[in-house]
């Protein structure tokens, strides 16, 4: 068990010294730009992850969350002249505080009802930021997001410096989940999505549990949005539409739905061969499509979590072949003493 946690740690060491480095071996901004992008979406597909993956929720409305995020900061820092900092923390608190009293409403319903309340919410929100052309700015989009100001030696302005702010919030969220995940809070979001009816009977408040685990999917989803309006500058009403929304569950599937490693491993992938199909401009999707639902069809729990049943299957393998061993042996010394006595009962 050691080796495997030491193997673990080192792994994820050099996953983080890769991720610090990558820009120092990359001459092509544009790149860079990519990979910061794919963090803004693994921080919301992590939030999404915590309800949907530990808690066993569907939400539709993350996308909606995720604009409400990014169009709060644009609004308070080039309308109402906020400090970036302060209008940044405020977005996050604001679309959190939405999200409690959504999910006091959504979660006194189940299954397939709450992901088309959900749904529902998320289109309203779409709505909202499309046809209120005065605060948004509607179709024609809203414009002049400043980049994160400095903190104290410490400047944003470049690409290379937001790519580095951006994967210090993804490292956070990591923790934060890995932490989680591991914890009694954990274990009782895992119970709960497991069977609701059972944590009830243990004594667990299942709605306390619940809203708690959405409103800090929520927190997650509104930081990935005020990162995303800080890094693009520029806001369009399609941030909050529904495609946005299955853009993000594609990425918990193919990753890995209540995994920690599936935001990840699904973000990336799917970026990747986004990036690599674009030669093919409208065609690439006769390509992307049969090629996600092979991926789905061979790979029903994500890519990661294919990978960590095939190692479980392959320890609980290597711990069994111990106790095969020995009962070949003693049915073979068994065998053994039976033909010694026939052998003296014949002569």
């Amino acid at each position: 068990m050691m080796a495997i946690l030491e193997k673990r740690r080192l792994w994820l060491a050099a996953l983080i010294a890769a991720a610090i480095l990558f820009p120092l071996f990359v001459a092509n901004g544009y790149y860079v730009h990519m990979m910061t992008i794919s963090f803004i979406w693994m921080i919301a597909v992590y939030g999404l992850n915590l309800f949907a993956g530990y808690t066993g929720y569907l939400s539709l409305a993350h996308a909606g969350f995720f604009a409400i995020g990014a169009y709060t900061l644009g609004i308070l820092t080039v309308k109402a002249g906020w400090p970036f900092w302060l209008a940044f923390a405020a977005a996050c608190l604001l679309t959190t505080l939405i999200g409690v009293f959504v999910g006091l409403v959504a979660l006194r319903t189940k299954e397939h009802f709450f992901a088309i309340y959900t749904l529902c919410v998320g289109y309203i929100i779409y709505l909202i930021i499309d046809k209120w052309d005065s605060l948004t700015g509607g179709v024609r989009g809203f414009i002049g997001i400043p980049a994160p100001a400095d903190i104290g030696p410490l400047s944003f302005q470049t690409p290379v410096a937001q790519y580095y702010l951006v994967l210090f919030f993804l490292l956070v969220v990591v923790w934060i989940m890995h932490r989680l995940v591991y914890s009694l809070t954990g274990r009782t979001y895992i119970a709960i999505r497991n069977s609701e009816e059972l944590a009830l009977t243990l004594g667990i408040s299942t709605m306390k549990n619940k809203l708690a685990s959405f409103v800090l999917s929520v927190f997650f989803t509104s930081l990935a949005g005020a990162l995303y309006a800080s890094f693009i500058r520029f806001l369009g009403p399609d941030i909050a539409y529904v495609s946005v929304m299955f853009d993000f569950l594609t990425y918990l599937l193919v990753g890995g739905i209540g995994t920690l490693a599936g935001p990840v491993v699904g973000t990336l992938l799917i970026t990747f061969l986004s990036q690599q199909l674009q030669f093919l401009q409208d065609y690439r999707m006769l390509i992307f499509g049969p090629v996600l639902t092979l991926l789905i069809i061979f790979y029903p729990h994500g890519i990661a979590g294919g990978v960590i049943r095939l190692k479980a299957k392959r320890e609980e393998a290597r711990r069994l072949d111990p106790e095969a061993n020995r009962v070949a042996a003693e049915l073979a010394v068994s065998s053994q003493g039976r033909g010694e006595r026939h052998a003296e009962e014949g002569s």
